[in-house]
This record gives structure tokens, C-alpha cells and sequence, in this order.
């Protein structure tokens, strides 16, 4: 299945979808045409049955430079009602995805990889929220994603100098999954994302629901509601199947039921 867009393309390889942002001549920012192709492509991933795990990327060296500030003066809204910032920074994405990061992210562009599960990043890429000094917020998920996934000073450090740091920097703080050699980012992605593809469909969502929701929830009801959205994976015909096929020394034919 391959799909093409202006502006974001849609290829699936396997049981992975690959998302790429192809506005290369401005450094994959953010106008309102990439914000709706986000949002289409992403949906569009979520509602295919055989995709287990999905990839967003930027073309022509480059991940995202975030809003593009020139269609912000035009006017041009970026965020898609119930899904934010670019069409993806709060969609209900219930499949695993991975950011592939080159070049820049920056700004909205460093959020959307915020809202992916994991992290690939070519080691010459550089993030960062620069909104501030431009006098604006990081409120695509910047300014709340960020403590949560990294010690809160570092996170503060970055959102309040708005510098560039490395990959190397972040993934000393936990952010980043691998670095892994400039130019090399989308194939070191895939190849996680078709190391979680392999596994159970409804489990993968499950888990990453938990891990999700969990944050929120009080100490004394955390296995309680775990249960609750575990449950039904214990029961599925694809539990059955990948014990049987544990038991068989083969590899298991999910049905995501």
C-alpha cells in the first residue's frame, strides 16, 4: 500500500507505515496542507488492520522545523480539531510509532517526535523549542511532554534557553532510543519498527495503553485498571496462537482478535 500526498507521503512496508513530511524546501514546516496530510496519514495508519507500527519522517535531510511562521503571519490554522498541532501532537494514536529524526526538529517539530513512543536520531541532528525567542510557547506538547519524559531541570533548561542541543545530549537523559550515523536514522527506525511489528497486535495496544494511562492513575487502583485493559489480551485467539506457536518453534499468525 503506498499513498502520495503533496506534502506528507504514505508508504507501508511490511506491517510498518512510513510517514514522511515532504516539504523539503522548508525544512518540513508546518502549514496547514502538511497539518492536514499528517492527520489523514496517521488516521489512516491507525484504521489499517495490517500495520502494527508506524514511522514518521522528514524528507530532503531534514525532520521538522516546526510551525511555519510565514503561513502562521497568513493566517493559516496548523492544529486539527481533536487531533493538535500538525494533526498528530494529540491524536489518539494507539499503535506504536517512532519519530526517524535528521537534520532539525525544532519547535513544533520536536514536539511531534515527543508524541511518537520512540526515538531515532542520525547523530548529527539537532532539537530544540526555540519559541521563546520568537516570544512564543511550546504548547504543542513542549512544555508538558518534556518533564515527563526527561529529568524536569534538563526539560526546563531547554524550554526556557530555547537552544539546540544534540541527540547524544538527549539520549544521555533518556529521550532518544538510538543514535546511530547521519543518513542512517529511517533504516535503524524501521528496523525497530519491524521488531515490534512481529509481536501481537492487540497486545502491543494494550501495553501501550497501560503505559500511557498509568501516569494519571492513584497507586492503590494501578493493577486494578491495568487488568481491566489487560484482560481481554489474555482471552484473544492471538494469545492462544502465540503460545501454540511457542510450542510449535514457529513464527505466530496474528489476527488482532
Amino acid at each position: 500500500m503506498n499513498t502520495t500526498a503533496s506534502v506528507v507521503t504514505l508508504r507501508i512496508e511490511d506491517a510498518v507505515a512510513i510517514v514522511t513530511i515532504n516539504r523539503p524546501e522548508a525544512r518540513n514546516a508546518v502549514d496547514r496542507a502538511v497539518a492536514e496530510g499528517l492527520a489523514h496519514a496517521t488516521e489512516a495508519v491507525e484504521n489499517e488492520p495490517g500495520v502494527r507500527a508506524g514511522i514518521v519522517t522528514g524528507a530532503g535531510g531534514h525532520f521538522c522545523a516546526g510551525m511555519d511562521l510565514k503561513a502562521f503571519l497568513r493566517g493559516e490554522v496548523v492544529r486539527i480539531p481533536g487531533r493538535g498541532f500538525a494533526g498528530i501532537t494529540q491524536a489518539p494514536l494507539a499503535k506504536p510509532w517512532i519519530a526517524a529524526v535528521e537534520g532539525y526538529a525544532l519547535g513544533g517539530g520536536f514536539e511531534i517526535a515527543l508524541a511518537c513512543d520512540l526515538i531515532v536520531a542520525g547523530d548529527d541532528a539537532r532539537f530544540g523549542l526555540p519559541e521563546v525567542k520568537r516570544g512564543l510557547v511550546a504548547n504543542a506538547g513542549g512544555l508538558v511532554r518534556l518533564p515527563r519524559q526527561m529529568p524536569r531541570r534538563i526539560a526546563s533548561e531547554l524550554v526556557l534557553t530555547g537552544e539546540l542541543v544534540t541527540p547524544a545530549w538527549l539520549a544521555s537523559h533518556g529521550l532518544i532510543n538510538r543514535v546511530v550515523a547521519s543518513g542512517t536514522a529511517l533504516d535503524a527506525a524501521l528496523a525497530l519498527a519491524k521488531q515490534i511489528a512481529a509481536n501481537g497486535p492487540l497486545a502491543l495496544k494494550a501495553s501501550k495503553r497501560v503505559m500511557q494511562d498509568s501516569a494519571d492513575w492513584s497507586s492503590d487502583e494501578l493493577f486494578e485498571r491495568q487488568n481491566l485493559i489487560t484482560a481481554p489480551v489474555f482471552a484473544s485467539a492471538d494469545a492462544r496462537e502465540g503460545a501454540t506457536a511457542f510450542a510449535e518453534k514457529r513464527t505466530p499468525n496474528w489476527r488482532g482478535e
